[in-house]
């Protein structure tokens, strides 16, 4: 599958055990699921590999993405490390490869520039950032050759995250959202109740259905729970009504569930 076909509903993978990770892509994709996202750093990648692989599904239907650690964003290392990650994961190529974090090794110069050499040589079909702030993302934007194709943020109806969605709509890239239902948190949200209610839904889809509502925004929800894997993808279906969407959007509160000393938003 071409990076222009990215399924805005995928499956994310972070923290689960190399044990459950590979039934729980097996299950994803048997659902119907066709966008799977994993990362150097969670350690299953070979797990994610054995899932596509026993899946009834052709690799080339399924989206596949992947980010580099950020101890590993030297030029050399990007390029060595995706070897590494396509070898553990048993393809040839990436349908989009992230910088995971803007830290450590990264460096603005190096680190994207082994990105646009990884895409010139067809090692991924796209490119893409993951964790970086407005100015960050300005830098990013400023000194690829190839156009950035998705920024993935944590986002949410408790952290909605208005400059970056808006930075997508104006390049044309994607925001991929991480922890799309807040850790769980979006089930204590009154205004996501009551209009669950409304819909016969559960607070959980509608949070998702919010974030899909919005332009070139697209979600990775993650779960190794059959029941939950289909009522996240279900939450596709599920189309809110503008007095819903502007209610949610209404929302005065943050709750970030991704922070620790050194991110990159603690400048």
């Amino acid at each position: 599958m071409t990076a222009d076909g990215m399924p805005r509903v995928g499956v994310g993978t972070y923290d689960l055990e190399p044990s459950t990770c590979a039934d729980a892509v097996e299950t994803a994709l048997d659902i119907g699921y066709r966008h799977v996202d994993t990362a150097e750093m969670y350690g299953n990648e070979s797990a994610v590999g054995r899932g596509l692989r026993t899946a009834e599904v052709e690799r080339s239907d399924v989206f596949l993405a992947s980010k580099i650690h950020s101890k590993n964003l030297a030029f050399d290392d990007v390029i060595d490390h995706t070897q590494e990650s396509c070898k553990r994961l048993g393809v040839e190529s990436l349908d989009l490869l992230y910088v995971h974090w803007p830290i450590r090794a990264y460096d603005p110069e190096s680190t994207l520039a082994a990105f646009d050499e990884l895409y010139d040589r067809d090692v991924i079909d796209a490119v893409g950032v993951s964790n970086f702030t407005p100015s960050l993302l300005a830098e990013a934007l400023d000194r690829l050759e190839t156009p950035l194709f998705a920024h993935q943020v944590e986002c949410h109806p408790l952290l909605q995250q208005d400059r970056l969605r808006r930075r997508a709509r104006e390049n044309g890239h994607y925001l991929v959202a991480y922890s799309p239902l807040a850790k769980g948190a979006v089930t204590e949200v009154p205004e996501l109740v009551e209009i669950a209610e409304k819909h016969g839904a559960t607070p959980a889809q509608i949070s998702l259905a919010w974030l899909l509502s919005k332009e070139n925004v697209a979600v990775i929800p993650r779960s190794s729970s059959e029941s939950h894997l289909r009522e996240n993808h279900e939450a596709r279906r599920i189309e809110l009504d503008s007095a819903d969407v502007a209610r949610i959007d209404a929302i005065n509160r943050t709750r970030r569930q991704v922070d620790f000393d050194g991110a990159p938003w603690r400048g």
